[in-house]
């Protein structure tokens, strides 16, 4: 084993997940002279195309309505930053840990959530969809960049991690419950242990993504005047901390003024993760990776407090930004684009672009197949380019 192919575990915390102790790849490979198998995970996510195209995907605001709001790439590259420095500071895989975070959104389909609504009502007849499995079918199935497999032959960890993001996808009991069909297809080849939480580095991704989400759509919210200051001001998590950097900068605008807020509320949120998280590691006599996922409840989480405020700022935000009429207006068309394209390409597969028709060829009959092949086509598109091929698909101009 060289130098490269391990963590420097004396650091790390006994119940990290260990880049020398991986369970490996479905598909065995040869390691790397120069990369834990955690760095050839985040790297290959990287270099993947979903992660290109997240650059034109909707985080709240549509991609062309202007350059500064976040998009999925943006949200995406947040949520690592914050998952890097929370793992640091616990001792954890950083590797490991902004691998699963660069991952999360994969599969997000273009315009954002009005997308993914419009294809899960669609597909609920064809085994569903949702933007998790999405991530999951791209990263074990849709990309095609290697020769010897489909997806990108992640390790087991980082798998574990995106299957997992929201928690255990069996009870205790491993009782039935509807577990999407391309993670339990999986499942049956590698087992991924969905009765169990995943390991600390995946909790501290998911959490990540609260925080980065929570406070970044405050900042566009007020940016695109939706939200006003005293809308912000009246929040319990920012009013008091708005009033202390008001008596040190009294003649700051107003603009500055909630850049400083959102910055000093995301250090809060961090700072309760890892307190509450250190204290929950302690009582739950946490000693390996193993404990954290073996454990009766999520080891990674914020305090009962703070996640009371978290209820608080997100309830504010559904009503005030997230269905504001501006937004419900460019959901409606969103819906409108996606479902329009899906019933035309149910009818007309032979429309679709020639290397997805020819996934279908000799089954057109087969109509979950067909339902879903449609799906992965129009989950991966950008906003502009779902604008762009609902108007070659129905514009009466004859363009190809």
């Amino acid at each position: 084993m060289t130098k490269y192919m391990q963590d420097k575990s004396l650091v790390l915390a006994p119940y990290a997940t260990k880049a020398e102790e991986t369970r490996g790849r479905l598909v065995p490979e040869a390691p790397s002279e120069t990369r834990t198998e955690f760095q050839r995970d985040r790297d290959r996510i990287i270099h993947s195309g979903g992660f290109r195209k997240l650059r034109n995907k909707t985080q709240v605001f549509i991609e062309n309505e202007g350059d500064y709001y976040r998009t999925r790439l943006t949200h995406s590259l947040e949520v690592s930053q914050i998952a890097r420095s929370v793992a640091r500071t616990l001792d954890l895989n950083e590797d490991l840990t902004e691998a699963i975070a660069l991952a999360h959104d994969l599969g997000h389909t273009c315009f954002g959530h009005a997308g993914e609504w419009a294809l899960a009502d669609l597909m609920k007849d064809y085994g569903g969809f949702s933007h998790n499995e999405q991530t999951f079918r791209i990263l074990t199935l849709l990309e095609n960049r290697y020769p010897a497999f489909d997806g990108l032959n992640l390790t087991w960890e980082t798998l574990e991690g995106i299957a997992k993001h929201n928690g255990p996808l069996l009870d205790s009991a491993n009782s039935e419950t509807p577990i999407p069909s391309t993670i339990a297809a999986f499942n049956e080849s590698y087992d991924l242990e969905l009765q169990y939480y995943p390991g600390a580095e995946a909790q501290v991704a998911a959490m990540a993504d609260d925080v980065a989400y929570n406070t970044h759509d405050i900042d566009d919210g007020y940016r695109a005047g939706f939200l006003s200051f005293e809308d912000i001001q009246s929040l319990p998590l920012f009013g008091p901390i708005i009033e202390d950097i008001k008596k040190h900068n009294a003649n700051a605008e107003r603009s500055r003024l909630i850049h400083a807020t959102v910055r000093q509320v995301l250090g809060t949120m961090v700072t309760d993760l890892i307190d509450t998280t250190r204290s929950n590691l302690k009582r739950m006599n946490i000693q390996s990776a193993h404990d954290v996922r073996k454990a009766k409840e999520q080891t990674v989480a914020f305090s009962f407090a703070m996640q009371q405020n978290i209820r608080t700022l997100r309830n504010f935000l559904q009503k005030k930004l997230y269905g504001h009429s501006r937004i419900n207006r460019v959901c409606a068309k969103s819906d409108h684009i996606v479902r329009e394209m899906f019933t035309f390409l149910m009818e007309h597969p032979n429309c679709l672009p020639n290397p997805w028709y020819a996934k279908l060829q000799g089954q057109e009959e087969e109509t979950s197949l067909k339902a879903r092949i449609i799906a992965d086509y129009i989950a991966g598109m950008t906003d502009r380019y779902a604008v762009l091929e609902h108007r070659r698909l129905f514009s009466t101009e004859m363009m190809v």
